[in-house]
């Protein structure tokens, strides 16, 4: 066997840090793998790689991601640098020596990774710039995780169990945001826990390459390995060529974070990092937050009389056709209140009627977008130039205020690309509004049962429509800080923006569940019919595999261009699309599902990969249906195969409910409702509700 074990040596090199730590260690490691074998001086492979390690440094602190790859002949590099760097110039000096470095402690070997604080560095023989799902420089045939290393400080943590669940917490909010929130794919972050355990600083890393659903795989893999070695310490890393993990319990990186974790919001103290306690430090901290306090309450105070009397002047100006209203802020904070709901953020605005009525000129209805669950929608303009959309709870209706706290509640506590950012509110009297970002494409529904609209959704877009929507809910049912059942997932809930991305929306009857909890069951059952799962629609059992059916079925419109439930006959002998779906399946038609809106699609394998996820979903009993994670993997695992590694789906709910014979108009034949209301959803809706109520005597 000629294979050569990699080469693994780790140092440490003690330099002045911030002023808040007067040292700090400078991690660095190095692999020099033999597996390729070795290249001579003087060679093809020598001069190429010459090159390659001569013009990456430069091409890396250049670039505004701090990240250069390329291939010259048979050598292959890539040099990416912290993306928190300033100092170009840091940068482009870290690069520089690593690669001097490993030239020099690797010999000729053809493939040698570096990595340090600062940046990682590779170069190899093997085009592995062709495998960006490989975060490791190992080659075929040896461990896939011996160059992914990891690296833990001295000082062990109070409670291992305890702390390695909240670097979990940091880890999962930081994968999320650098995955799908930065076009750099890089997050920062900072966790406050309480006065007895460290503020957590975190950062994480992919190159920036790799598209949002690579990084997300490659953080999966670190989260992993991190499971795996965790050391019980109070800080370390995960190392890797693709993708990179570090947390610390000071501040390693620069800037402000993208992630704030517990805490205030704007609180950015910790505990006292230089570890002195002696007397006169205390006494002269104490006198610096003194003054710093009486100054800034000086400073408030003037604040407060020049805000007071702006708005009076404010007020006075404003004319209205409704009744004049004064600034509400303060009343909807102490709305909030009584509800028991926290500002969750300090991008949560708490608007003035006078504010939203000026954005939505006095809620005309020019600006009137369409009707929601609770009341109608307006699109408004803020005087920074904003778009949003305000979603006016109908005065004096008790309906659906309790979704109107439970939207509060939630959604504005998520962050997320694929839903949609709920920005603020405004309560005064019986005046209650919802802000959000504006969607100017409107919901999934304008397009897919719309015949002039639908070619507008190529299967390219529809695909990264589905994908977004799927990674939305895995974020819901995992990845958020708590865990929520939407139950009301369909397509006039799915908002699209400018650029036809994903967003998922309306929060007001979503649930909050425990991370022990598994289903639970309700008396009042909400959502809409046909996008109901059958345990929930007959017997009020909800869990995450309630918004998997609903899913599933959402998967099978977007690919049919066709509603689950129909008015017209066009389902043959069957009642909905899902009968009809599977009928096709079974006898190998499923290409007959296409939307003929489509045309000549190439792309038949995804389609029929994504028929077999939904029914997949769609399958009668609760257990068989698979996870938001197996969808997203499944998904992503590409139709090379068309769908043949993917298990066989069992029968829909209700496959044996027929339309009768004896129909001429149309309407549906043996079909038992469970709900005594619901109303219709129109061909195009903005962010509509439709609400299904049980009483059930158990």
């Amino acid at each position: 066997m000629a294979a050569v074990l990699p080469s693994r040596l780790l140092f440490f090199l003690l330099l002045l840090s911030s002023a808040s730590h007067l040292a700090a260690a400078q991690y660095a490691e190095y692999s020099c793998n033999g597996t390729l074998g070795n290249f001579t001086s003087g060679s093809a492979f020598a001069a190429s790689l010459d090159r390659l390690v001569a013009s990456l440094p430069g091409d890396a602190a250049s670039s505004p991601s701090l990240f250069a790859s390329g291939s010259d002949g048979a050598a292959h590099g890539l040099a990416l640098c912290r993306g928190d760097l300033t100092d170009r110039r840091a940068c482009s000096a870290c690069l520089a020596g690593a690669f001097a470095g490993l030239r020099r402690l690797c010999g000729a070997a053809r493939d040698a990774t570096f990595y340090a604080d600062l940046c990682t560095a590779r170069y190899s023989g093997g085009d592995f710039l062709a495998r960006p799902d490989d975060n490791s420089p190992v080659v075929n045939g040896m461990d896939a995780n011996a160059s992914t290393y990891p690296g833990w400080d001295a000082r062990n943590a109070t409670s291992r169990s305890f702390f390695v669940s909240l670097v979990a917490t940091l880890f999962g909010e930081m994968a999320m945001y650098g995955a799908y929130n930065s076009s750099r794919r890089l997050a920062s972050a900072v966790m406050f826990i309480n006065p007895q355990l460290p503020t957590v600083y975190g950062f994480a890393q992919c190159t920036p390459d790799l598209a949002s659903a690579q990084c997300w795989h490659c953080f999966q893999g670190v989260a992993e390995l991190n499971r795996q070695w965790y050391d019980g310490r109070e800080g370390g890393r995960i190392s890797g060529v693709r993708c990179s993990f570090r947390y610390e319990g000071y501040q390693f990186y620069q800037g402000t974070p993208d992630v704030r974790i517990g805490g205030k919001h704007g609180d950015d103290s910790g505990p006292d990092a230089a570890g002195t306690d002696g007397s006169s430090h205390k006494k002269a901290l104490i006198i610096a937050v003194v003054v710093s306090i009486t100054v800034v309450c000086g400073l408030l105070l003037a604040g407060l009389l020049i805000i007071r009397k702006q708005r009076r002047k404010r007020v006075g100006k404003t004319r209205l056709p409704v009744q004049a209203h004064s600034r509400n802020s303060t009343r909807t904070e102490e709305a909030l209140r009584l509800w028991r709901i926290e500002e969750s953020t300090s991008e949560f605005t708490l608007y003035d009627f006078a504010e939203l009525a000026a954005a939505t000129g006095d809620f005309s209805d020019e600006n009137r977008l369409g009707k929601g669950g609770f009341g109608p929608v307006y699109k408004g303009k803020l005087p920074d130039g904003a778009e949003i959309a305000v979603k006016r709870l109908a005065a004096h209706s008790g309906q659906g205020l309790e979704e109107f706290k439970n939207e509060i509640q939630l959604i504005a506590k998520l962050q997320h690309t694929n839903l949609v950012r709920l920005v603020g509110c405004c309560v005064q009297d019986e005046e209650k509004m919802l802000v959000y970002e504006y969607m100017p494409n409107r919901s999934l529904d304008c397009f897919i049962f719309d015949q002039q609209r639908g070619p507008l959704l190529d299967w390219e877009n529809r695909l990264r429509i589905i994908e977004g929507i799927a990674q939305g809910l895995l974020y819901l049912h995992k990845h958020s800080r708590v865990r929520i059942i939407h139950r009301d997932l369909k397509a006039s809930n799915i908002l699209l923006d400018k650029e036809l991305n994903p967003k998922i929306s309306d929060f007001g009857i979503a649930r909050i569940f425990g991370s022990n909890m598994t289903e639970a069951n309700t008396n009042r059952v909400v959502g809409t019919y046909g996008y109901m799962a059958p345990e929930y629609a007959s017997e009020g059992i909800f869990s995450i595999k309630s918004d998997v059916y609903s899913f599933g079925v959402l998967l099978l419109e977007i690919v049919s261009g066709k509603r689950n439930s129909g008015h017209q006959r066009q389902y043959g002998d069957f009642i909905n699309l899902l009968g009809y779906a599977w009928q096709l399946w079974r006898e190998g038609r499923a290409f007959e599902l296409i939307d003929p809106t489509l045309g000549e699609c190439g792309e038949v394998a995804s389609i029929m990969r994504c028929v077999k996820v939904a029914l997949l979903c769609v399958q009668d009993s609760a257990a068989d249906r698979p996870t938001m994670a197996d969808v997203t993997a499944m998904l992503a695992a590409g139709a090379g195969d068309g769908g043949a590694s993917l298990p066989d789906p069992r029968r829909p709910p209700h496959f044996s409910l027929r339309v009768s014979s004896s129909e001429d108009d149309g309407t549906e034949g043996r079909r038992t409702r469970s709900s005594s209301s619901s109303h219709a959803t129109t061909s195009c809706s903005t962010n509509e509700l439709t609400v299904t109520t049980i009483q059930e005597g158990r």
